[in-house]
């Protein structure tokens, strides 16, 4: 499955990044990341870094938060933040406008590690299945997360028990993703 995973979020970024060429005629930009440093920089300019993704190179686990919690995370979560350096992703799916997150930089994945770390910790102090974020919306209470039990993907408020099944799959979720600029 996890496997799978990597060829969906491989093959989604590709359709990112031709759709950037073609819509602007560069690779993606992103006014967030200027000036932090990533081996996905391949421009900067005065307001924004032009990017392109690059293999990951650090170990392929995510053991910091296994040892923190005392949690096994799914196998196609592993995979998803370790396919790959790229930075962050505008999509949509089903209606909905996302943010897909990536790991821009090998000090970028310690703190995503610790965001995901105080995201299930919360979910456990509230008393909710664990499930570990993928994607941000415009809103700031709403996010998109993978169930750490299932492995479904939904669209998630935060803080409480209220989501929306977007997919049956991480595979099937990244799948479904449309590429907008």
């Amino acid at each position: 499955m996890a496997h799978d995973v990597t060829t969906a979020l491989k093959t989604f970024t590709e359709k990112y990044v031709q759709h950037w060429q073609q819509a602007l005629g560069h690779l993606p930009a992103s006014e967030a990341v200027l000036g932090v440093p990533s081996p996905c920089v391949v421009e900067t300019l005065e307001t924004e870094v032009r990017w392109q993704p690059q293999p990951f190179t650090l170990a392929k686990n995510l053991d910091g938060i296994e040892r923190a919690l005392d949690l096994r995370v799914r196998e196609e979560v592993v995979d998803f933040y370790t396919t790959q350096f790229a930075g962050d992703m505008q999509a949509e799916i089903n209606g909905q406008r996302i943010e897909l997150l990536q790991v821009w930089s090998e000090e970028d994945f310690t703190r995503i590690q610790e965001n995901l770390i105080g995201h299930l910790l919360m979910k456990r102090r509230l008393k909710h299945s664990p499930s570990l974020f993928l994607a941000t919306t415009a809103s700031e209470l709403d996010i998109v997360s993978i169930c750490n039990l299932t492995g479904e993907v939904y669209l998630e408020q935060l803080g409480m028990k209220k989501r929306d099944l977007l997919a049956d799959s991480l595979k099937s979720f990244l799948e479904k993703l449309q590429p907008l600029t």
